[in-house]
């Protein structure tokens, strides 16, 4: 093995010049991805390719997966795959009494090495993760389930992307101040006061990212990477039923980082038993000095209001909507929507939930459409979309839990029913629960009604909602976004005040806004290096992915000044 100081300068060779690319997109928020999204981009033919990466997923099945980590207990395991497949690997799991001073070991290393070395090695861990995406993308379906090629796109590509933007930021803040300055003060007459003065970026303390269900990575990455590259050793709780994209992260940091010369320690595993939740007495241990958290509102208030020693990133649940008002291209509008509607079976964060449609109907390129219109043209290209069984299963993915399953049997029961949900087979996986969206017809104006669209509703579930005006639509959607926070906005006018009207909305409760699309951009989607993944201005979340607020809190600069 290569010495630490040839492996340094080998990584600041091959990765320096991705750094500054990256550095430079999140200037410019051009288009850019390191990361290519097409399956056969990854060495078709050899050790990178579709073939082996699902050979080395199902190497892992049935395994144990060690980590060398200091501290391990016992063996946890148990994921099924929402495929219906049982999993079957063990992880290790840890007396953290024991593991938590190991993480620290390390730390000091870590922090001398400066922030472009500890840049350039989570570069090469995202690297050394990008060649085995194929092996990845099973990993995060059969967690997820999310269909194949989103589970490679989104736990692949878009989310190794996600990771450098984090990696990217973080070493711009760090390098905002200069490592040292001469400082002279005149004096007048007498000599002038002369001080050299040296600052130091310095971690927090350890870590703590808690992992989602849904999407493992996409979430994980900026978080991991974030307080990685800012000097924290970082203990990554994954979801009970979403292990093993995760553990294969931790996995390859730990080898790039004991290959780099550093204590493989600065990144470890806290998997759980069944009913442990141990991520409660994680959250509360004073060497937590950071903790990245996606899941409910429930716990990730908690976790804000109790683990006061941490800088708390969080982003929970929102009520996102979708204004419409009227529209220049009702067909590609109906699309859109449709698309966004049925993604993974709307168990995205960003995906619409409430569909704002003044009850006298919307202007089109193809003429007036009254609301019983909008909404029955809508459920018709959901339909449309989803007609045939093999695309219906690879937009919709299955059913990742029964708590989604329960909402979306019980939505039924809340109003008209527009669009009623059926259930499609899987060729692939018999016993996966697969289905097609719900859209619910309600009445703004009706108090019982306001309690299922002011709610989220996680899962294939939208509301379609009739409003008196356009104008009360806007106040709907501020008193929304006011009271229970959104991931996403989006609006359909050709109206350039009710236009302004909805911006303006966005600009005060702080919500990420996207007008009239109607091409291959939905609203639930959002690409690294230029979109901003929710706000950190409103209820949905207290941070957004990514931007310098996002990392400037995981380090201080420490000034140690002298006299010339």
């Amino acid at each position: 093995m290569a010495t630490a100081e040839l492996t340094t300068h080998e990584l600041i060779a091959t990765h320096r010049p991705t750094l500054d690319q990256a550095l430079e997109a999140i200037r410019t928020r051009a288009y850019w991805s390191p990361h290519p999204e097409h399956p056969k981009a990854y060495g078709e033919g050899g050790s990178l390719d579709a073939a082996a990466g699902k050979a080395a997923f199902d190497a892992l099945l049935g395994d144990r997966l060690d980590l060398g980590q200091p501290g391990t207990d016992g063996w946890v395991g148990g994921e099924v795959s929402p495929y219906g497949i049982e999993l079957g690997v063990e992880y290790p799991h840890a007396d953290v009494d024991v593991l938590l001073p190991a993480m620290r070991a390390g730390m000091r290393r870590w922090r001398d090495a400066g922030a472009e070395l500890r840049a350039v090695v989570c570069l090469e861990i995202l690297r050394r993760i990008s060649d085995r995406t194929h092996e990845f993308a099973h990993a995060v379906m059969h967690t997820s389930g999310q269909a194949f090629m989103m589970a490679f796109q989104a736990g692949g590509p878009h989310a190794q992307d996600r990771g450098m933007e984090a990696v990217a930021y973080a070493y711009a803040e760090q390098v905002r101040t200069p490592d040292t300055a001469e400082w002279t003060k005149p004096q007048g007459k007498r000599d002038p006061l002369a001080l050299t003065k040296r600052f130091t970026p310095v971690p927090r303390g350890i870590a703590l990212l808690i992992g989602c269900n849904t999407f493992p990575t996409w979430n994980g990455y900026p978080g991991l990477f974030a307080s990685l590259a800012t000097g924290n050793p970082v203990l990554v709780k994954p979801h009970p039923r979403a292990v093993l994209p995760l553990a294969l992260t931790v996995r390859v940091a730990r080898e790039v980082l004991a290959e780099a010369g550093f204590d493989a320690n600065l990144v470890a595993l806290a998997a759980e038993r069944p009913g442990e939740g141990i991520a409660k007495t994680l959250a509360l241990r004073p060497e937590v000095r950071i903790i990245d958290y996606t899941g409910s509102t429930a716990f990730g208030d908690w976790l804000e209001s109790h683990a006061r020693q941490a800088q708390v990133y969080t982003e929970k649940a929102g009520v996102n909507t979708v204004l419409v008002d009227s529209t220049a291209d009702y067909k590609g509008m109906l699309a859109n929507l449709a698309f966004s509607l049925s993604l993974y079976s709307g168990q995205m964060c960003t995906t619409p939930q409430n569909l704002l449609v003044p009850r006298d109907g919307i202007r089109t390129d193809q003429g007036p459409k009254t609301f019983d219109e909008v909404v029955t043209d809508l459920s018709r290209a959901v339909d449309g979309l989803l007609g045939d069984d093999a695309r219906a299963n690879a937009l919709l993915g299955a059913i990742v839990n029964p708590d989604v399953k329960a909402r979306l049997e019980a939505a039924a029961g809340l109003g008209e029913v527009a669009l009623a949900s059926r259930e499609i087979t899987h060729p692939e996986f018999p016993d996966a629960v697969v289905r097609t969206p719900v859209v619910v017809k309600l009445d703004g104006a009706k108090p019982d009604d306001e309690a299922a669209y002011m709610s989220e509703c996680f899962g294939p579930v939208s509301f379609a909602v009739a409003v008196d005006s356009s104008a009360d639509a806007v106040e709907l959607l501020r008193r929304t976004v006011r009271e229970k926070g959104a991931m996403t906005v989006g609006a359909y006018t050709t109206d350039d005040e009710v236009e302004q009207a909805v911006q303006e909305v966005c600009f005060e409760e702080a919500a990420q806004l996207s007008l009239n699309l109607t091409g291959g951009v939905y609203v639930n989607q959002t690409a690294a290096f230029s979109d901003f993944h929710g706000s950190g201005g409103n209820a949905a979340a207290n941070a957004a992915l990514c931007d310098g607020a996002f990392v400037a809190g995981r380090f201080r600069v420490i000034e140690v000044r002298r006299e010339a």
